[in-house]
């Protein structure tokens, strides 16, 4: 296992959505409240896909009332999860960048209008189901702070223990990559160590990230932006490379 380069695109991720965090709550709730209606118990112990939803809502520091609310929420007589359904579109954003855009909806008219819409005026265009997917790769993505777990050896060997895949330095976090369908049992093993979790998650990683210029990146971006925006977006992935350079740029402009 070694450190890699995946981290900035992963960083600018999260403190992108860091700083919409309201919006980001809201789509967490629904996230929650959509999980634990289709798995139909409220107790994440019980229920595999509450225990993702609420993991990755606490990896965004989400309060843990907000996720009782959205939780309860499932239940009450005033609920509409059960009208919610996953859709997927794809399509290529400035430069050729394929993007991967996922969305969790109870009109999917008005999110394909919306989601069109956002494409279309930001120099991309939409493309047909399949398009796009086969250029990632699903992935488990395990947060962890230094000040739970400092030392690089003590978690190399709790992550091997775990069965995760690999890990990397995050400043201030080590991030754990894991098979997708690995992410939960990883997650345990290492709690079981006695490593708390910050966060856990399933991404979607490109397979071979595409270079860009700067100029590219920015236009990029605010496609990106635009999507993230929309209510019904639940996630935006995307093939650019973000390297350290465009990486600073990109902070300038935030």
């Amino acid at each position: 296992m070694s450190g890699h380069s995946k981290w900035a695109t992963t960083k600018h991720r999260k403190a992108a959505q860091d700083s919409k965090r309201s919006a980001m709550f809201s789509k967490l709730s629904r996230i929650i409240t959509v999980a634990a209606k289709e798995g139909g118990d409220p107790n994440p112990d019980n229920n595999a896909s509450l225990a993702a939803a609420i993991a990755k809502a606490k990896g965004y520091s989400m309060p843990k009332d907000k996720i009782q609310v959205a939780i309860d929420k499932a239940f009450g007589s005033g609920s509409d999860a059960a009208s919610w359904e996953t859709v997927i579109y794809e399509g290529y954003g400035p430069a050729g960048v394929g993007m991967y855009v996922e969305c969790l909806t109870d009109n999917r008219n008005r999110t394909a209008a919306d989601v069109r819409s956002a494409f279309s005026h930001s120099g991309g265009n939409l493309g047909a189901n399949g398009s796009v997917a086969f250029q990632f790769e699903k992935k488990g993505q395990i947060t962890v702070e230094k000040s739970v777990c400092g030392d690089e050896d003590e978690l190399m060997m709790a992550v091997a223990e775990a069965g995760g895949d690999d890990y990397e330095d995050a400043g201030e976090e080590w991030i754990i990559w894991t098979a997708a369908t690995e992410l939960m049992a990883v997650k345990k093993g290492l709690e079981e160590q006695g490593i708390e979790v910050k966060g856990a998650e399933q991404i979607m990683e490109a397979n071979n990230p595409q270079a860009v210029d700067v100029s590219d990146a920015k236009k990029v971006m605010r496609l990106v932006d635009k999507l993230e925006e929309l209510d019904d977006v639940q996630s935006v992935s995307h093939t650019m490379d973000i390297t350290d350079e465009i990486a600073a740029a990109l902070e300038e402009d935030d």
